[in-house]
């Protein structure tokens, strides 16, 4: 068949019309770099009407390699014909030719805005390579054309517990099993999740337990034992995992689990053992071997074995470079920054007016500084006060610099939408905005009745310190500073989207930290802020001192509750989650010494950041 099929095919491309490297097989011009606003629509009738029911017909009895001839045939001739989209898609997705396959979503989505089947399909492509970030658009989009579908609401909760936005997940959960005609085990298993990542333990368990009574399931479990360890339950989980591994005897998933698990006891040995050969195995079942290079590289730095823990660090940035395509945005980062400081001057920050404070509300402390800089162990810290609640990481600054512009009715972007404030038409929109984020902030239920104040710890808010001081001149803002080579260390060897992907290579994660430490320094020069720098190193020898520093500069009295953070029962949903789970201990103080080969080539970068922060460079 293929003989014929390839003598058969016609000389559609000239020697210079090249196809698109993708590998969809449609010229370069016609493919990835499509201008679908100057593509010509071609009216389905006659042959061409033909051709699609053969296309059609073939890919329904399975003959793969003919449908691909005829879908490129008719795309030649009609770029956007839906039919032929979504058969080429089909045929290059299930022969592993991603990147075509992803050309083909995204076309499909952009020629059809209003299909819900072609907006459900980029969304799905994107989910399975775990990029829930390039789903989210998708997804959001099929719910907004299909919002009585019951796999519309399932999909977006998926997609909002991949991106940590837990109780918006819980409602579109619970919206796909009531819509939902039939039991929905993967909507059930799903807020199990949601539930898990708000910490409702006792809820999720219910939810598992009760997905598990219908019969043993491997994600139900895996889920189960992942929220288990979390809650320092290891008995629990190992027993889980147990079970999981009846159902998957060579399961990578299940080795990832145990070997997680085993290194959280500190039973390092026995993790090596668990991770022995999953690169490859997680290879043959289709899943990403990045994961099991992370754990890898944990437990090798754990032992001691540096070089090869750094060397697993460096596969893992690698796959996660391959697997989701995503880089450094450093042309956005930069001209972000650029923007911010033309716009913040010393001479604007006297115009510009401030909110005042909303005295019936709990306030916001802002706990800022770099991932893996320490401010979750802050944040732990302070929410064992009575008086303070854990917001988490709050994306409600972020995402009010992206609305900033329709909500000022401004022609110009964030940061210059903010010079509507200065128009005798916008007075009192300061105050407009601070009831936006605490609006937002009591939505999603960081502020708790009974409480004063509310910590907002979302990493890199220190970009917008501009922002802060203007929506909560008086709130305290607490920068959490540490070794930058320790940070950027840290930043490299775990799993960070923060800062525009930064964290991807070494030499862009100290890069971003580089670059917005000079924002810092500017923001500190031109404007007014309530700040106080806490240095990691001081706050783990010195505790109590620092503490009660920071409860002083709060405005907040001492309890002695706060010193024993680690039995908070509330749990933390960063990568320090496991961290403050344990009494306060040094082993992460200038840990930077033990790869100060590895660091060599970004300390040309960070020498400045360095100096000015009062750190020295040992060997």
């Amino acid at each position: 068949m293929s003989d014929v099929l390839e003598a058969e095919r016609p000389a559609i491309r000239s020697p210079e019309a090249k196809p698109c490297p993708c590998g969809s097989g449609l010229r370069a011009e016609r493919c990835c770099s499509l201008n679908l606003a100057n593509t010509p629509r071609v009216a389905l009738e006659g042959p061409l009407a033909e051709q699609v029911t053969r296309m059609s017909r073939a890919a329904a009895d399975g003959e793969r390699k003919l449908a691909e001839h005829l879908a490129l045939e008719i795309l030649e001739v009609a770029p956007g014909q839906r039919a032929a989209l979504g058969v080429l898609y089909n045929v290059c997705k299930d022969d592993g030719r991603l990147p075509a396959a992803e050309a083909l979503a995204r076309r499909l989505a952009a020629f059809y805005p209003n299909d819900a089947i072609s907006q459900m399909v980029a969304a799905q492509f994107f989910l399975a390579k775990n990029d829930f970030a390039r789903a989210m658009p998708f997804a959001r989009m099929l719910v907004r054309l299909a919002p009585e579908s019951a796999p519309a609401h399932a999909l977006m909760g998926r997609v909002f517990n991949g991106t940590n936005h837990a109780k918006a997940a819980e409602h579109h959960l619970r919206r796909a099993m009531v819509l939902g005609e039939a039991e929905d085990l993967e909507a059930e298993e799903g807020l199990g999740i949601a539930l898990r990542g708000q910490g409702r333990f006792e809820e999720a368990r219910a939810i598992f337990a009760k997905v598990l009574e219908r019969g043993e399931n491997l994600n139900a479990l895996l889920a189960w034992a992942s929220l288990e360890e979390a809650d320092r339950k290891f008995d629990a989980a190992a027993t889980l995992l147990d079970r999981a591994a009846v159902l998957a005897p060579t399961g990578p998933r299940v080795a990832l689990g145990r070997a997680n698990l085993h290194r959280r006891a500190k039973s390092y040995e026995r993790a090596l053992e668990d991770l022995e050969g999953l690169d490859t195995r997680f290879q043959e079942v289709g899943f990403s071997a990045a994961a099991s290079l992370l754990e890898k590289g944990q437990v090798l730095d754990a032992l001691g074995r540096y070089d090869e823990a750094f060397e697993a660090f460096v596969g893992y940035k690698r796959k996660m470079r391959e697997q989701t395509g995503h880089v450094y945005a450093a042309d956005y980062a930069q001209d972000l920054v650029a923007r911010l400081k033309d716009f913040f001057t010393e001479g604007r920050s006297k115009l510009m007016p401030r909110a005042g404070v909303r005295s019936e509300t709990a306030q916001p402390i802002f706990v800022v500084g770099f991932p893996r800089s320490g401010t979750t162990l802050v944040e732990q810290t302070l929410a064992s006060h009575p008086d303070i609640s854990a917001g988490d990481e709050l994306q409600i600054i972020s995402a009010m610099t992206e609305r900033m512009q329709p909500l000022l009715g401004s022609p110009g972007i964030y940061p210059m939408a903010l010079s509507e404030l200065w128009l005798g038409d916008r007075m009192g929109l300061i105050d407009t905005l601070r009831d936006h984020y605490l609006n937002e902030a009591a939505r999603v239920g960081a502020i708790v009745p009974g409480k004063r104040w509310f910590t907002d710890k979302m990493p890199l808010n220190e970009t917008h310190l501009g922002l802060i001081s203007l929506l909560f001149p008086q709130s305290p803002v607490i920068h959490l500073v540490r070794h930058p080579l320790d940070v950027v260390l840290s930043v490299f060897s775990n799993g960070l989207t923060h800062g525009f992907n930064c964290a991807l290579d070494l030499e862009t994660a100290a890069r971003h930290y580089a670059l917005i430490a000079d924002l810092i320094k500017h923001y500190l020069t031109v404007m007014p802020i309530n700040y106080k720098t806490v240095r990691y190193e001081d706050l783990v020898v010195d505790q109590e001192t620092q503490v009660r520093g920071l409860l002083d500069f709060i405005g907040a009295p001492f309890d002695a509750h706060v010193l024993n953070f680690h039995e908070n029962a509330r749990p933390a949903r960063t990568a320090s989650y496991a961290q403050v789970t344990e009494k306060l201990y040094d082993r992460s103080r200038y840990r930077y010494r033990n790869y100060r080969r590895q660091l060599e080539p970004v300390i040309p970068i960070l020498e400045p950041a360095i100096r000015d922060l009062g750190y020295i460079i040992e060997d």
